[in-house]
């Protein structure tokens, strides 16, 4: 009972969230870290203890499943050198840099543990930058490799970090037998997340033939999904997270989804929305519920002589020094594609000074981070205490609420003019796309009417084509690169939307009456409003297009 009241709990706080984060105009990660660290900071607050295999387990498969089945596949292709850079080479240049320099800062953590906190640092994270990266604002470019790194970092972070701690565990590190193990676990989970793809097409097609499935069947396979892809790989030793992702990627080129009935890849869509702000909301409140327990325990080794002041500005340098190591690869990384552009005799795009410098205060830690952090043993292999546990736990709450505070505050500011006012290429080339659909569907429905023969029939014919032609040319007009033609074609479907809207608030009228007279019963009204509701969000779509 106390488990369903406090799920019931994290999931109302998450609807508020997302109410109040109009109000408060703060990142709503943020928000929902500040909720439950004041619903945990009472001593009979909420509190809970988090299992790092479950937590890994329920949130991260489904959430990068869902990142990765969004993400752009054609600039992730094009950037995929950038990419990989940041994914693999940023995450070593990290692991490097940052243990020894916190070796330094604190110098009773021993240097395999280190390299620990180093490589689970290293991961950027999927949710966080996509709620607090405006992508109004940073240029389209950066922000598809923001998003591209992210979601192959994971893997490489977490494989090292377990090498970290193998090393910190055993005393002894095999470079050779760590390479391997790495190329296999990324190997080995990529083909996990394919395998997966294609037990659940199977499963659909099994599905299919035997005809009558409700949708909600199928939309039970495409939810297990990147559950199923994660299990496999971790399974066989492999990289779960990298699973997952390849599952998403792949998902949508797949052709997995015409298995799907058209009412199950509606309610798909629709549940993988709702799930996605569930999930993001829930994870990042649990991060707030970990906080005042982690404060309280603040390791003494930081707090030598004051008690607050030494451990905030510790966390602060170590933020500052992964930014400052991400800003150092990035201008590495821009100057080598500048030098091989040259070289090439290609045109170079390098990015200027403030989009470095957005690119590096994007990079915020979250989830992944505090999963693995606390997943480290409790003691080592003679029952003795895991070395500077509790201070690396501490360190690592620490600057993924810092990373979060400073990309929410700096960032913004640093973005301010990076992208040029006018129309967003995306939007022009959604345009351009809707035009030639429109103008195929023309060339078709016409053919097929000229088809039609003589007579009454045929004349029927005609006039129903040239209804649905009308609406495909006014399609064609708002797409038009005349800026005159498209007002126009804009102002003549605003009133056809106005018009279409009245008359579905009637229909809702009438259906509502004639249930309240009984003329019909609940289940005849619930159909209708179904229809009604799903016409409306079609137009509610337009709206929002135009």
């Amino acid at each position: 009972m106390d488990v369903a009241v406090f799920i019931l709990v994290v999931l109302a706080f998450v609807a508020l969230s997302g109410a109040l984060v109009r109000l408060v105009r703060v990142p709503l990660p943020v928000l929902q870290i500040a909720i439950g660290a004041a619903l945990a900071w009472p001593a009979k607050g909420l509190h809970v203890e988090i299992d790092p295999e479950l937590f890994l387990l329920v949130f991260i498969p489904p959430l990068l499943f869902g990142d990765a089945f969004a993400a752009p596949k054609r600039e992730l292709i094009e950037l995929r050198g950038p990419i990989l850079d940041l994914a693999v080479g940023l995450v070593f240049f990290t692991i490097v840099g940052f243990g020894y320099a916190l070796h330094w800062l604190v110098p009773s953590i021993p240097l395999a543990v280190a390299f620990a906190l180093a490589a689970v640092l290293s991961p950027t994270d999927a949710v966080a930058v996509s709620s607090i990266v405006d992508r109004n604002v940073v240029p389209a470019r950066l922000m598809h490799i923001l998003e591209g790194e992210s979601l192959l970092n994971d893997a490489s972070g977490l494989v090292m970090f377990r090498f970290a701690v193998a090393a910190a565990l055993t005393g002894s590190f095999s470079f050779a037998a760590a390479s391997l193990s790495f190329l296999y676990a990324v190997a080995a989970g990529i083909l996990a997340g394919i395998a997966a793809l294609f037990v659940a097409a199977k499963a659909l097609q099994v599905l299919g033939r035997i005809g009558g499935t409700p949708a909600g069947a199928q939309v039970l396979v495409m939810v297990l999904l990147p559950f199923v892809a994660y299990l496999i790989a971790e399974h066989v030793g492999a990289s779960g997270i990298l699973a997952a992702v390849t599952a998403g990627l792949v998902t949508g080129t797949s052709g997995i989804f015409r298995h799907l009935s058209v009412s199950a890849r509606i309610q798909a869509m629709s549940l993988w929305s709702t799930l996605t702000f569930v999930f993001n909301g829930a994870l990042f409140i649990l991060l707030g519920l970990q906080l005042p327990d982690i404060i309280r325990r603040v390791p003494p080794e930081l707090t030598s002589r004051h008690w607050l002041f030494e451990p905030v500005l510790t966390v602060l340098i170590l933020t500052l020094c992964v930014i400052g190591l991400r800003f150092v690869w990035i201008w590495i990384g821009d100057m080598a594609s500048m030098i091989a552009a040259r070289l090439g005799k290609r045109k170079a795009e390098p990015f200027g000074f403030r989009v470095r410098l957005a690119g590096s205060v994007a990079g915020v830690r979250g989830a992944i981070t505090l999963a693995g952090i606390l997943s480290l043993p409790l003691a080592l292999q003679d029952g003795s205490p895991f070395p500077a546990r509790d201070v690396v736990i501490f360190l690592a709450a620490g600057v993924i609420i810092c990373s979060l505070v400073i990309a929410s505050l700096a960032l913004p500011r640093i973005a301010r003019g990076l992208v040029e006012p006018g129309e967003d290429p995306g939007a022009a080339e959604e345009r351009r796309a809707r035009a030639g659909a429109a103008e195929a569907a023309i060339a078709k429905i016409e053919s097929l009417a000229i088809e039609g023969g003589e007579g009454e029939a045929a004349e029927a014919r005609l006039a129903v084509a040239d209804s649905i032609v009308a609406g495909y040319r006014r399609r064609i007009a708002a797409s038009d690169e005349a800026e005159e033609a498209r007002a126009e074609a804009r102002e003549s479907g605003r009133l056809e939307l106005e018009l279409r809207h009245a008359g579905i608030e009637a229909e809702r009228a009438a259906v509502r009456a004639m249930f309240r007279t009984r003329q019909i019963n609940d289940h005849t009204m619930r159909a209708l409003l179904s229809e009604i509701t799903l016409t409306e969000a079609l137009l509610k779509s337009r709206r929002d297009r135009k």
